[in-house]
């Protein structure tokens, strides 16, 4: 089978004007309010929020699974549905299991049949840590292992598209650290990959860029850097035994204090003015350290709201 293979110059993925909205028993939910996003050819891309964000939807309108309500979805200068009959788009969706009681290296063999130029089998195998269960029958795998058959299920096509949607759930510590190897090394080959994840610092340490949502609109756009100078503050560490945490939130340049043991932390608008400050007040204070907000931190600030609208206007289990 052949299959016309060329992409226009500079096509990733546009998404513009973008609405969703379902029914439901309590109302309408508006799971994605006119979202405009463009991604380039190359880019390794997280999208980041809360529960009832808009994500998986997002996705789903991306995959053609779901159609939008108004606006345009373009993956590689043509349709979802169309990119993905190329063999030119790999997903791993949150839904959806293995086909059972045949061996993984069967289902892999079998899928790559459906596409014209699949990476080959033992390759995927090798790129996604599965080759010592390639002969397991798929109704014998870990949660674990599970997950990462349905990565090389996606990858076993050679998409120029990568989407992950919480590619790591069931994952340990190991796993995880083994399977962004994988992604890392197939996005070095100029492909494109979006994921969506819960893990924040998976975002912070993998993505060339980050997408953050909330209430079904996209909130910020950038490097993790960005988005963490977006909020602003820092936060301040120091050693005080006996601290009275009220009398130190009274220092200049300080907005809350929290203590872990003998040590303070410090939420600071002006972290200069707040060390001089306690330096001249507690001249016994210690193992001062001041750093710049964490992409946790931004995450909150940035979707601290997202639970307080309306409860028709959250997902219910319908959308996220």
């Amino acid at each position: 089978m052949t299959i016309n293979d060329t992409q226009p110059a500079g096509a990733g993925i546009e998404l513009v004007g973008l609405q969703k909205t379902f029914r439901s028993a309590q109302g309408p939910v508006h799971a994605v309010r006119g979202i405009d996003i463009s991604i380039a050819p190359g880019e390794t891309v997280a999208l980041l929020g809360p529960n009832g964000a808009g994500k998986s939807t997002t996705i789903d309108m991306l995959t053609g699974l779901s159609e939008p309500d108004h606006g345009e979805v373009r993956v590689l200068g043509t349709s979802p549905t169309e990119a993905i009959r190329r063999g030119r788009v790999g997903a791993m969706l949150q839904n959806g299991g293995l086909l059972g009681y045949i061996s993984v290296r069967e289902l892999l063999m079998m899928l790559s049949s459906f596409y014209p130029k699949p990476l080959p089998v033992d390759e995927v195998m090798r790129i996604t840590g599965i080759g010592d269960i390639a002969e397991r029958r798929t109704n014998k795998l870990s949660g674990g292992q599970t997950q990462r058959v349905r990565a090389a299920m996606a990858l076993v096509s050679n998409p120029d598209l990568l989407i992950l949607d919480e590619p790591t759930v069931a994952m340990d510590v190991e796993g995880r650290h083994t399977f962004w190897q994988a992604v890392r090394a197939f996005a070095q080959g100029g492909k494109t990959v979006l994921f969506a994840t819960h893990y924040l610092e998976e975002a912070d340490q993998y993505a060339d860029r980050i997408i953050l949502m909330a209430r079904g609109q996209v909130v910020a756009d950038g490097s993790s850097g960005e988005i963490k100078a977006a909020v602003g503050g820092r936060t301040m560490r120091a050693t005080i035994p006996d601290a009275d945490l009220a009398a130190l939130a009274q220092l200049p340049g300080v907005t809350s204090t929290d203590s872990r043991g003998e040590q303070v932390i410090f939420a600071c608008t002006d972290s200069d003015a707040a060390v001089r400050a306690l330096l001249s007040g507690y001249p016994h204070a210690k193992d001062i350290e001041i750093s710049g907000a964490g992409l946790e931190a931004a995450f909150l600030a940035l979707t601290g709201d997202q639970h307080d609208e309306p409860a028709s206007e959250q997902t219910q289990g319908v959308a996220s």
